[in-house]
């Protein structure tokens, strides 16, 4: 394709750079980020082409903002573009969550750490609430999609695993949309492009941009069997390659990490927020490489860091290997420097295969994958995940002495802060860096005081 000429493969790693460097706010800022860049400043990619991506991004498990800048660097430079700019775009946060799991293990528990930690908790579990609700508002569209969010719900309270509930929603959506004899009424996506999940501006822009809505699809766009052997035949060998390698010379827990993440990178449909229950549960209760404050504490930390927000995987990683016995030959930073690497890894390497194996196939056809009903269901069950994801925050920020629902042990000064921040997230449309700033010196002002 003549456009990407002009496009230089080292001015293409400057701006993924960039934008890893400074891509906070979670998936939907990081995509209104990606926009900005590369379809309103440089108009290398047109709205319909960027769109186009993005639609198949979300159809696929794994964290969409970091398919999609692989998608669009493979659009412009190929597979090595590709995986350039998905490299980049979370190798960023894997050095800044390795250098804080460093301070966190070594000096996370003194009172200043914590202190400051104090007023981020809750403003976390604001920013969920603030999460579901706008998820919420986008896709509940109907009695039907709210009985599903409901059987989500129910279901993970009555023991349901959250693989379990996304599979279900599938395939409610499916048969349902297999028997109707009428669409179903507030489907989240359609053929005409995506709906609700990131909005931009519908306006035709008068400048051409280097590939476009009319420009012919790379050449190397093959949707032959043999292409699709090839890369996922070379994606599985690369995967079997690495866990060797981690069952050969690493200790069982860095190999049970590296199976357990890979399971996980297979079952992120619907963001981070959905499938941190599953990692919460997981990580604390069946694994015991974290413990449940520490879990709190990485998702506090993940938020404060650019990149993607399941980078907390790798924040599980970094502390699960660092306090490990098996580990305890290294020094805390390479031991946790180990599993953040192997966390990272296995979460990440699907994304990367699945991006290269089908968009080639995407651009070929050009057209926009027909999962409507199975997808919005599955964002409607997230929302029952969210609600969970929520109530299990509440537990361990407002009753911190484990005593649930005791009034003696109920932190009115927690409360007030998630009050708060979900006030300025929702009410007065305040950014996310500006909420977790003010709550956390209100954390502050409220440990100095000996308020909580």
């Amino acid at each position: 394709m003549q456009a990407t000429s002009s496009i230089s493969l080292a001015d293409s790693l400057k701006v993924w750079f960039k934008i890893g460097l400074i891509s906070f706010g979670g998936p939907a800022a990081q995509i209104a980020l990606m926009h900005r860049e590369l379809v309103e400043k440089r108009r290398w990619i047109s709205d319909g082409r960027f769109l186009h991506a993005l639609n198949y991004c979300m159809v696929l498990p794994g964290p969409e903002a970091q398919q999609l800048a692989t998608y669009l660097g493979w659009l412009t430079h190929g597979a090595v573009g590709g995986i350039m700019a998905g490299l980049l775009f979370i190798l960023p946060s894997l050095v800044i969550m390795i250098g804080v799991g460093s301070l966190y293990v070594i000096y996370g528990q003194l009172p200043e750490i914590q202190a400051l930690l104090y007023g981020i908790k809750p403003a976390v579990l604001a920013i969920v609430l603030a999460a579901c609700i706008r998820l919420g508002q986008r896709v509940l569209r109907g009695p039907f999609w709210w009985g599903i969010a409901a059987g989500a719900l129910a279901g993970l309270l009555a023991g349901l695993s959250f693989i379990t509930i996304i599979l279900i929603a599938a395939f409610i959506g499916w048969a349902t949309h297999l028997l109707s004899k009428t669409p179903i009424r507030g489907l989240e996506y359609s053929s005409q492009g995506s709906r609700g999940r990131t909005h931009f501006n519908d306006q035709p822009l008068e400048q051409r941009f280097l590939i476009d809505d009319h420009s012919p699809s790379p050449a190397r766009s093959r949707t032959d069997g043999g292409h699709i052997l090839v890369a996922l035949g070379t994606g599985v060998a690369l995967w079997a390659l690495l866990y060797s390698v981690v069952l050969q010379f690493g200790t069982y827990v860095l190999s049970d990490m590296a199976m357990f993440f890979t399971k996980v990178a297979l079952v992120t449909f619907g963001g981070a927020y959905a499938v941190l229950p599953y990692v919460f549960d997981s990580a604390v209760n069946d694994f015991q490489w974290v413990t449940a404050a520490q879990m709190m504490d990485g998702l506090a930390l993940g938020e404060t860091t650019p990149g993607p927000l399941v980078m907390v995987n790798a924040f599980v990683g970094f502390v699960g290997a660092a306090q490990h016995s098996s580990l305890t030959f290294l020094s805390v930073t390479w031991a946790g420097t180990l599993g953040a690497l192997v966390v990272t890894i296995f979460t990440f390497l699907p994304s990367f295969v699945f991006i290269l194996v089908g968009a080639p196939w995407v651009e070929a056809t050009r057209k926009t994958i027909s999962l409507a009903a199975p997808l919005t269901a599955i964002s409607a069950a997230v929302v029952g995940v969210i609600i969970d994801l929520a109530l299990i925050f509440a537990q361990h920020t407002f009753f911190p002495d484990g005593q649930l629902w005791s009034w003696r042990s109920l932190d009115l000064v927690a409360i007030f802060i998630s009050v708060l921040a979900a006030l300025m997230l929702l009410q007065f449309k305040l950014g996310m860096l500006t909420t977790l700033l003010v709550s956390t010196a209100l954390g502050v002002v409220a440990v100095a005081l000996q308020l909580p």
